[in-house]
């Protein structure tokens, strides 16, 4: 069984308040989450039930843990992530009949379950406002070896499209408003719906091509860095020969470990940097730059069947 929720949260007086609901039937008070619809992705299924139980539309941002219980002898997995309230009012309903805006340390004493509050404590560890990435590998575009034409040319398959469909639907979870792509046909499309539904160009990156990062890795690393430092979130189109060694680089760089990275097709890296104090330049220490501080990665857009 495979639910998600959010530690939501607001800023209050230069604060954070977090949301905190009591669950009539249990009578307990919990971060708001519930059980995947089918044909629902997990993200889209943390947006939904915060949605259903606080009354607020939400943003997401970085994914924090995976919590895994039995309920009734059934295994049951509980994916969190953070998400910032953007409007709405709660309203009492059969599920949820009150809900509390409350300071972090305030929160988790009120919080029935040890679980939520190690959730909560992952929240409070790092800045609830990053910066944010989501590093896209191109969908399924069929084999190299069967195509005659330029390879920058290189067209999605049947297949490939259905992916960038999907990702059309799952990345405005994370509200991007902005598109960047490495120069290649399969890239573009992948993401050229999002862009399209955003009103924006798309910002060609040729440092994060295969032939563009792999003579100057060190420049294509500098060049993701400056994407997150601009204003919004981005999206970012790759590819399978560039993507793992720019997170892992990056990880390696923040101090984050990563067991291992995989890439395939159509999957999402959402990367999560912090703020740097002022502007800054590759002419600065390292230690100015963002610094990516969480990695979290969805292989697939499409939803549950």
């Amino acid at each position: 069984m495979k639910a998600a929720g959010a530690v939501l949260w607001r800023e209050a007086d230069g604060d954070v308040e977090i949301a905190v609901v009591h669950r009539l039937r249990y009578d307990d008070w919990s971060l708001p989450k519930g059980k995947l619809d089918r044909g629902e992705t997990i993200p889209a299924c943390a947006v939904r039930e915060v949605f259903e139980e606080t009354g607020y539309s939400c943003v997401l941002g970085r994914h924090l843990r995976q919590v895994s219980y039995d309920v009734r002898g059934v295994p049951k997995t509980v994916d969190y992530y953070a998400a910032e309230a953007v409007s709405g009012d709660f309203a009492v309903s059969e599920e949820v009949d009150e809900l509390r805006w409350l300071p972090i340390a305030e929160a988790s004493e009120l919080l029935t379950y040890e679980p939520d509050r190690d959730v909560l404590a992952e929240f409070a560890r790092l800045p609830a406002d990053l910066l944010l990435v989501l590093l896209v590998r191109h969908a399924k575009a069929g084999k190299r070896s069967e195509w005659d034409d330029d390879d920058d040319l290189r067209p999605l398959s049947d297949a490939g499209w259905r992916q960038a469909e999907a990702l059309r639907a799952l990345l405005p979870l994370w509200t991007p408003t902005r598109v960047h792509t490495a120069p290649r046909v399969r890239c573009a499309d992948t993401v050229r719906g999002v862009a399209t539904d955003l009103s924006v160009e798309m910002v060609e990156e040729p440092r994060l091509s295969e032939e563009g990062y792999w003579p100057d890795p060190e420049a294509g690393l500098v060049r993701l860095l400056e994407v997150a430092s601009d204003e919004g979130r981005a999206v970012v189109s790759s590819q399978g020969g560039v993507i793992p060694s720019v997170v892992q680089s990056l990880a390696e760089m923040g101090g984050l470990r990563l067991s291992e990275v995989p890439c395939k097709k159509g999957s999402v890296w959402v990367l999560a940097f912090t703020r740097p104090f002022g502007t800054w330049s590759t002419s600065d220490s390292p230690s100015r730059w963002p610094t990516l501080v969480s990695a979290h990665y969805l292989a697939s857009a499409l939803p549950r069947p």
